[in-house]
């Protein structure tokens, strides 16, 4: 059975930028990160999922973080702070990549009009919730060997140099919000790896793991202070993911009945709904048909109706000419 687990030695080596091969490690580290850093911006830029995947495998901000996990853990202050600035400067150095490569972009990349750069900058508390269970795989795949393979589906399914890709790319665009919203997502899943890779290392055992001590030191690293401060980042964090969850749920709530009601006014008039988005604090109702225009004060009323206030509306009327063609005799 103890095969199946890794020594501490095997996870200080597979996390810790130390030790005589630590120049390669740091090289190596920077040279995946610039690149994922490119390909997730392009992917994003392009509208790519596979190309975004593809950047998230490449990515190697998992290895220090886990790294700020493992030293909180068995108390390395020194490798605590060569882990916390890899990440810093790691997250940092993917934000201006993001930017840079949105300086070669014609036209500005923002929610609106980027299926990838929506998913990242709205994030909500299922989100925390996939975080959490993501960041438990990757911390027991660091103990047991067993598991250490499924670390690449980790690298996946948590979203780490995507979110500052776009956090970059967004800020280049104009948009301070959407910046926010994507800066949120990452320290989302950092936290919960943190927070998640603690309290597994404490279901096995690991915090007991034989530190580097000044001789006469036989103390075990204390959890309390970490675990607190975790908690409350948990907390911090929470609130904003709420107030988001709450929003986008009115906001889908919103757009469902303005599309049903603007479906029936639009059967009526013999015109059809293209789609339903919101802009800001307005829901925008795209109907076409063939001319003439129809009346609007019928969708009005049945907006007020239905408890909906009409100054929040905009209608989009797009004519339709159909011509019929005809053959030649």
């Amino acid at each position: 059975m103890a095969d199946r687990f890794n020594t501490a030695a095997d996870m200080r080596d597979a996390v810790f930028f130390d030790g005589p091969s630590s120049g390669a490690r740091y090289s190596r580290f920077w040279l995946l990160l610039v690149l994922a850093s490119i390909i997730a911006s392009a992917g994003i830029v392009g509208d790519s999922t596979a190309t975004v995947i593809g950047a998230m495998i490449v990515a190697p901000l998992m290895t220090p973080i886990l790294g700020t996990m493992l030293a909180t853990v068995v108390g390395d202050r020194a490798n605590l702070g060569r882990s916390l600035l890899l990440v810093l400067g790691g997250a940092a150095a993917a934000v201006l990549i993001g930017f840079a490569v949105g300086l070669l972009v014609q036209t500005a990349v923002l929610a609106g009009t980027n299926a990838q750069v929506a998913a990242r900058v709205s994030p909500r508390l299922i989100d925390l919730l996939a975080a959490l269970g993501t960041g438990v795989v990757g911390s027991v795949a660091l103990v047991r060997r067993d598991i250490s393979d499924t670390l690449p589906g980790v690298a996946i399914a948590i979203s780490l140099v995507p979110p500052l890709s776009v956090a970059g790319l967004v800020l280049e665009s104009g948009s301070v919000a959407q910046f926010l919203g994507a800066l949120l997502l990452f320290v989302t899943n950092v936290v919960a790896i943190l927070g998640t890779g603690i309290v597994v290392m404490s279901v096995y055992g690991v915090s007991r793991l034989s530190r580097r001590r000044v001789p006469g030191d036989s103390s075990t690293p204390g959890l309390l202070a970490p675990v607190v401060l975790l908690s409350a980042m948990l907390v911090l964090i929470g609130v904003p993911l709420t107030l988001t969850s709450v929003d986008i749920t009115a906001q889908s709530n919103l757009e469902g009945a303005v599309q049903a009601v603007g479906q029936d006014w639009a059967d009526g008039v013999g015109w059809s709904v293209t789609g339903v988005s919101t802009q800001g604090d307005e829901v925008l109702l795209r109907v076409q048909g063939t001319p003439p225009l129809p009346g609007t004060d019928d969708l009005e009323a049945a907006l007020a109706e239905a408890g909906i206030d009409p100054d929040r509306v905009t209608l989009d009327l797009t004519p339709v000419n159909v011509v019929r063609l005809t053959g030649r005799p």
